[in-house]
């Protein structure tokens, strides 16, 4: 499971963001998500840490805390709602199989 990590700074990176949550333990991956088309950060990511224990030590002390100018959002991360496909069946079109008198 992982940590989202909310109102971030335009300003973080990967290394300043992993600092921070290191003081509560092993930080296994660091996540900066960018706008496609702009590529500038979201001002959000997602924090791995090596334990449950850890992830629960860095929320506890860093929701609603102070940094970079902002108060951070910090709580266990929720699984990404799946948002179906852009197509699927749309029965009714295409075909070409009606009959037809062939002489």
């Amino acid at each position: 499971m992982s940590i989202y990590v909310g109102n971030l700074s335009y300003e973080v990176t990967q290394d300043t963001l992993s600092a921070v949550f290191a003081e509560y333990g092993t930080v296994r991956r660091v996540q900066l998500p960018t706008d496609r088309e702009t590529g500038q950060l979201r001002g959000f990511g997602f924090v791995e840490m090596g334990t449950e224990a850890e992830e629960a030590a860095a929320i506890e002390a860093l929701d609603g805390a102070e940094w970079m100018g902002r108060d951070l959002k910090v709580n266990k991360a929720k699984p990404r709602e799946d948002r179906g496909s852009s197509g699927g069946n749309r029965g009714g079109y295409g075909g070409g199989g009606g009959s037809r008198n062939r002489y």
